[in-house]
């Protein structure tokens, strides 16, 4: 007896305690990105989940750094390649390459999903580990992250697409 009314209790408590719990729909989360910018905190006119520019001349109002047609910009520390932004049922993904004596020397995001607390989750873990695969490899030939899939296969295409500007 005594092993039952246990049992009923501990039932009890655990669906209370779960019907009470309260999930987050808001997609305003303090967490900071990938690409070290808050989400809600791009310049106004810029799309839904881009990226601002961090550096170099102004942006375009497309995601790329420079002014030129095919999405490239020259600065001190090298030339950058804007790839095309990929549409995913998350949102954009659009990277961008500097590219010096045609090496890659660095592959950032300009846009990435950032919808909600799953997005950055993922995305902050997974972007890292694309830039440096991109770094590492000199080429779009890079692994996917597990559990970042729609992530990393629109991150390859936009990557592919920037090198073929770059002309690597």
């Amino acid at each position: 007896m005594r092993r039952i009314v246990t049992w009923a209790l501990s039932t009890i408590t655990t669906l209370v305690l779960l019907m009470s719990y309260h999930t987050s729909t808001s997609s305003t989360a303090s967490t900071v990105n990938a690409s070290g910018v808050t989400p809600g905190s791009a310049s106004k006119g810029a799309a839904p989940g881009s990226v601002p520019n961090s550096g170099g001349s102004a942006g375009t109002g497309n995601g790329t750094t420079g002014g030129s047609s095919n999405g490239s910009a020259s600065s001190a520390d090298g030339t950058t390649f804007a790839g095309a932004a990929v549409p995913t049922r998350f949102g954009n993904v659009q990277v961008q390459i500097t590219v010096v004596d045609k090496q890659i020397t660095a592959a950032t995001v300009l846009q990435i999903p950032n919808r909600d607390r799953k997005d950055i989750q993922i995305n902050n873990r997974a972007v890292p580990i694309l830039n440096s695969a991109t770094v590492k490899a000199q080429s779009a030939d890079i692994d996917m992250v597990s559990g970042a899939t729609v992530t990393s296969v629109a991150y390859i295409q936009s990557l592919q697409s920037a090198i073929d500007k770059a002309n690597l």
